[in-house]
Order: C-alpha cells, then structure tokens, then sequence
C-alpha cells in the first residue's frame, strides 16, 4: 500500500546526504512506493481547528549536490492529506521547537507523527536519563554555583553542559581544581536562564561515545563515536569518528530497561547514548547514527523503521 508520508524537517538543500538519518529514511520510503512531501517548521499552521503545512512534494537520490527535486507549494491538511508525518527538525530543543509539537499534539488518534510529539516535548534527552540513576553516572541539574562547586569536590573532573543543547556545543570539562567554574556557570546564565547540567566526568570517553539504535523499543545495533585528539566530545558535528562496534552485554541491559518506556510511548527511532558502561543522554528529537551503522553492519534500520510504521499504519494505530 502506498502512504503518504510528510517530513518536517531543516532545510534539505543544506544537509549531507552521506550522514543524514532524514534523507536515509526519506530514500527508503520512496524505494517503498511512498509519497513524499517536505515542508520547514515555519510552514505550520493551525487554523480553525485545522492543522496545515505549506509543504511540496519530495523526490531524493543518492547524487550529491542533486539530490531532491520539489514540486509546488500547496497547503496540505495534515489530517485528510496525509497518512504519517514525520517530525524531524534538529534542536535546540527551544519555545519554536516546543511549540511544534504542541501543534502536532492535535494530530493524536487522526494521523501517525513520528516520534510522538506529546512525549518528544515532555522527555528532553538530558532529563529522561534521570529517571535511571543506576544505568547512569552522577548527575546535577540545577543553578546554584555553591551546589555545583560541592558536587564538584564530591565526584572531582565533570563535564558541565547546557540542558538543552545539542551536537556537542557549550560542553565543557572542569577539572578538579579549575578556577573557572564560577565564571564559567556565569555565562551560561548570562545567555540563557536555564538550568545547566553537571555530571562526573567519564575518562572512557577517549574511547568513544557509543550510538545504540533502538527501533520500536528493540536495539538494532550501535555505531561508535570517538573524539578528535585534543577533544572530549565525540560528536560527528565536532569532527568524531564514527567506528564499527558491537552492543556489548551492558548495552543490552540498558536496552532491555529503557526500550520498554519507548515502544509504549511510540518513540519509534531513539538514540542511547552510552559511555563506557554508563547512559548519558536517550535522544527523541532527531536520532542520527542509521547511515553509518548500514554501512559499518549491513544493517538497514530505515527499512525496519518503515515495517514498523507500515505495520502499524495497519493496525490502525496513531
């Protein structure tokens, strides 16, 4: 059966088609006989109890510098006009971000939104991980310069990060006896009045920063993530190297406690973030890792993706 399929997502002229999940899954549901169309969180709108995009239809191949062709804009009630959309925009995970999917939340029980907006928005991925202390290292959220500097004398090295960034950006390790805490949590909050996050610094991650694909709550495999000499972050936006790995029995524990919460929440694709042997971030908003972990195990999660979907489309399951 041929469905039609809308992508909200960043703008596709400028994403690298060798390593965007998006583009991945959009090629492989067209090789399934789906309609694709392409509209930017901008081209949102509700109006008199009806959702709408601005949106085109989308065609992709595998040619660099070619590699979409868009028909006309034409206002598509995502609704009657659509079968699954797919909300796919990066973070940061901002009032924009959020208000998408609250706007997305009037699609529940009438169209398929993948991941489910609602639980997109109310499990940020550096928040989520704290309801699992024990698969987790140690942990602060808070603003309080007093309190950071004890949790520092209590674990030494940590990392300090904004709650809601995203590719590795404003990620900073504080070492033990760093004179630049105070100042450092100074500018954070002279940009943003958010929370920021403390954890105890992992050393394991000279050794990568492992991707788990989960799919429907099931682990389908993981790609290893290592940083750059002279980095800490191993994310592939920051220049890390992106590795063969296998899930080792660790992994799998996590998997088997986090994956549950997943599948019953119709987080569909999701990205566990794994150090060493510990969980650091789940991602909702816009997992990547399935272009390299195709290439590195032959394993083609975009295709398991769309049997989910398909299955459930189905079954009548939105």
């Amino acid at each position: 059966m041929s469905l039609r399929i809308a992508f909200q997502m960043d703008p596709i002229d400028k994403i690298n088609i060798a390593e965007d999940t998006t583009f991945r899954i959009a090629e492989e549901a067209q090789k399934r006989g789906h309609e694709l169309f392409y509209f930017l969180p901008q081209d949102l709108t509700y109006i008199e109890n009806q959702l709408v995009a601005q949106a085109r239809t989308l065609k992709v191949r595998r040619s660099v510098g070619n590699h979409f062709t868009l028909g006309p804009t034409e206002k598509l009630s995502l609704v009657n006009d659509v079968d699954i959309i797919w909300l796919r925009q990066d973070p940061p995970f901002d009032m924009s971000y959020i208000t998408t999917t609250h706007l997305l939340d009037f699609l529940v029980g009438k169209t398929l939104v993948v991941n489910n907006p609602f639980w997109v928005r109310n499990f940020p991925e550096k928040i989520l991980v704290l309801n699992y202390p024990d698969l987790t290292p140690p942990t602060m959220v808070g603003c309080d310069v007093g309190m950071f500097k004890a949790f520092r004398k209590m674990h030494g090295d940590t990392i300090v990060k904004p709650l809601y960034g995203n590719g590795g950006a404003g990620i900073f390790k504080i070492g033990k006896d760093d004179p630049n805490l105070s100042s450092l949590i100074e500018l954070f909050h002279n940009i943003s009045r958010e929370p920021i996050i403390m954890q105890k610094f992992l050393p394991d991650v000279k050794l990568g920063d492992k991707r788990v694909i989960l799919v429907d709550g099931l682990p389908v495999g993981a790609i290893n993530r290592v940083p750059i000499q002279g980095e800490i972050r191993s994310n592939m936006h920051v220049g890390g190297k992106a590795l063969q790995v296998d899930l080792t029995s660790r992994d799998l524990e996590i998997c088997k406690t986090v994956g549950p919460l997943m599948k019953e929440k119709g987080q569909i694709l999701v990205g566990l973030d794994i150090i060493g042997d510990m969980l650091t971030e789940i991602n909702l908003t816009s997992p990547t890792g399935i272009q390299e972990l195709e290439r590195f195990n032959n394993i083609n999660v975009a295709k398991k993706v769309w049997e989910c979907l398909e299955e459930r489309h189905n079954l009548g399951l939105k």
